[in-house]
């Protein structure tokens, strides 16, 4: 046991998909994401028949602003208080609130505002569950493994968006919005006692001795551990890079798709191909990741990904048919997999363990807060401008998060453990 009172992982090493306390902690990511899917069909689902199209919109909205606003304190609350208690705490919640409006819904028809104080807490309680669970792989196996868990990650949730929307359509067709609101606070539910059940792992002395003590307030936790990713010689430009890499990445894929299939006459059935294709490559980079566990020179392999698939990025506006399209998604879910998984474990492993959790807020709010502000600009540069241009400036920003990785000597030089 920890000085806390949390079991403690044994030392033994084991590959990260052969532990038992590994597997146990996937189970219980797996439920909770497949939860998460199924809630966001019903949810959709709730506010389109209780509302109006444009209201349905904004209850849909309603969790983007508390996540961004508090996704940085949320890192501080996952650095003092543990990332297993955290995400412990945080499954709780949304399996309480969730249950609370199925049981709403099928007792009653109350409206959109239940929907709308859903979606709120939800985004609450993600701004603390996103950090907690970015910090928790780290306590969960040995660094060497930390590549290999990353995209054993990957694979649930590409599992999660592949079973999710068929169980909420099911519980929707069977039940309504309050069966498949159910059907997702259950799914959460089996994830808290998978989650107790884990065992995480004792700090090296090494690591106890380098952990920050807690400052007196959580502003001053807040600005220590911005100021730790600043001054850092592999954090700082890894955050660069995967800031750029992110902005252009999410417009061309999401709402640029929908245009550039309208466009091309590939219909909503061909968007729907690319965007499997995309997936598929990601999976195979998640599978790749799980089968080797570590590649070598891990900064400089993700910075040429980063660099390769924007170029793949802007390939995408310049493919005329439909199955070369398919083709190079499937090439940019490759990529842009990879690099992910692979900037992602280099943060686990390049960060000291008690700031975890406010070095995963940033990453979280680089991802969830800067980039969704690509969609916007990027359809109405298409309107303005044509696919291929935003395209290929879309592929020059992505790039350029390539180039930053590059020419930095910490992240070029930066490796995994062995």
């Amino acid at each position: 046991m920890t000085a806390t009172g949390l079991p403690t992982a044994p030392a033994a090493h084991r590959p990260a998909h052969r532990d038992p306390n590994v597997l146990r902690w996937l189970a219980a990511y797996a439920c909770s994401m497949v939860g998460d899917s199924v809630y966001y069909l019903a949810l959709s689902w709730a506010a389109v028949q209780a509302g109006s199209p444009a209201q349905a919109g904004i209850v849909m909205s309603v969790s983007a602003l508390p996540r961004a606003v508090l996704m940085l304190f949320g890192g501080v609350v996952a650095d003092r208080l543990g990332p297993r208690r955290v995400v412990i705490g945080s499954d709780a919640v949304r399996c309480a609130a969730v249950l609370a409006v199925a049981a709403l819904l099928f007792l009653t028809s109350p409206g959109l505002w239940p929907l709308a104080v859903l979606a709120l807490v939800f985004g609450t309680v993600d701004a603390v569950f996103m950090p907690a669970v970015g910090a928790l792989p780290a306590r969960v196996t040995s660094h060497d493994q930390l590549a290999r868990v990353q995209g054993m990650r990957g694979l649930v949730i590409r599992l999660s968006y592949v079973v999710g929307a068929p169980l909420g359509g099911l519980g929707v067709a069977v039940g309504g919005a309050a069966a498949a609101f159910g059907l997702a606070g259950l799914l959460i539910a089996v994830s808290v006692p998978l989650l107790v059940s884990v065992r995480v792992r004792e700090l090296p002395a090494e690591d106890r001795s380098a952990a920050p003590t807690p400052t007196p307030t959580p502003w001053q936790d807040l600005r220590a551990g911005l100021t730790y990713t600043r001054r850092h010689r592999v954090l700082a430009p890894l955050m660069l890079a995967i800031a750029l890499g992110d902005l252009g990445f999410v417009g061309p894929l999401n709402v640029g798709l929908a245009l550039l299939a309208d466009r091309r006459g590939w219909g909503a059935a061909g968007m729907g191909w690319v965007l499997a294709g995309c997936g598929v490559g990601a999976g195979c980079a998640s599978l790749l990741l799980t089968v080797r566990g570590r590649l070598p020179r891990a900064g400089l392999v993700a910075a040429c990904t980063i660099l390769a698939g924007s170029v793949a990025i802007g390939a995408l506006a310049l493919v005329p048919g439909l199955v070369g399209a398919v083709v190079v998604a499937l090439l940019v879910g490759l990529l842009a997999g990879l690099s992910g998984a692979l900037c992602q474990a280099l943060l686990q492993t390049e960060t000291e363990p008690g700031y975890l959790g406010r070095v995963s807020a940033v990453s979280g709010l680089v991802s969830l807060g800067l980039a969704p502000l690509s969609m916007p600009v990027s359809a109405a540069a298409v309107g303005a401008y044509g696919t291929t241009p935003v395209y290929v400036v879309s592929a020059a920003v992505c790039g350029l998060g390539g180039v930053v990785a590059l020419a930095a000597p910490g992240v070029r030089r930066a490796e995994l453990p062995r």
